[in-house]
């Protein structure tokens, strides 16, 4: 059974510690490494393993900091990179090559966005179960079988985002930007409506804009449209 926290989904920071009840992990490293202590209660010991997406701040913060607490490091070369991070808690993932961690066993894949080598997750554990974990893109190429649980971005909506340029509230270039960088609630729908989400429990909607989103529109469509419990993430 899989056990979801979220530590912070917005574009101040991203964190979450997932269990099946044999390995915990830490997704993503957006805060201050002293943050991530407190909201772990200080049980870092306990983490197995962080897996970063991308290199930008709001993801990857506390990485070479966790690396210096003993915890390894999983991300891309790319990524790696672009943050400077080497040593032996390093665990450099290639796209497509999964790789076990402790019961968990994971494979990034390719994801779209401004970054040097960004990467989805798909981790499987001993009893079964399955999550996805998509963040930062505007596109999946990717189509998955069987999954139980999806953490997925849920960035805006197309209908707030343009209400707000009409209104002079956002710059057209941001809009740009986001369309060509973040998941919208219209790719989430059109994504689910693609995958196979008839064992999916639960649905995790991430990094909501501050701005452009509405959790509780959000949430209620996604629970309309499969039938899961959905939860949205706090920022």
């Amino acid at each position: 059974m899989i056990a979801i926290t979220c530590l912070g989904s917005s574009s101040a920071g991203n964190a979450y510690r997932i269990t099946d009840g044999h390995t915990a992990l830490l997704l993503e490293a957006g805060f201050p490494y002293k943050s991530i202590q407190r909201a772990l209660q200080f049980r870092m010991s306990e983490i197995a393993g962080c897996l970063i997406t991308h290199e930008h701040g709001d993801h990857s913060r506390a990485a070479a900091d966790i690396m210096r607490a003993g915890i390894p490091v999983y991300t891309s070369r790319g990524t790696a990179h672009a943050l400077g991070l080497a040593g032996h808690r390093l665990r450099a993932v290639v796209a497509l090559d999964p790789f076990t961690l402790g019961t968990w066993t994971i494979m990034g894949f390719g994801v779209e966005h401004d970054a040097a080598e960004p990467l989805g997750w798909l981790l499987a554990n001993q009893e079964g179960d399955k999550l996805l974990f998509l963040t930062d893109s505007y596109y999946c190429r990717y189509k998955f079988q069987g999954l139980t649980h999806i953490m997925i971005e849920c960035n805006y909506s197309v209908d707030i985002v343009n209400r707000r340029v009409l209104a002079g509230e956002l710059h057209p270039a941001q809009k740009k930007r986001l369309i060509r960088s973040h998941f919208s609630l219209e790719h989430v729908k059109e994504f689910l409506k693609a995958n196979d989400t008839r064992q999916v429990d639960e649905i995790w909607l991430l990094h909501l804009s501050d701005g452009n989103s509405d959790a509780e529109l959000f949430k209620r469509q996604i629970q309309e449209l499969t039938g899961a419990v959905v939860q949205v993430a706090d920022r």
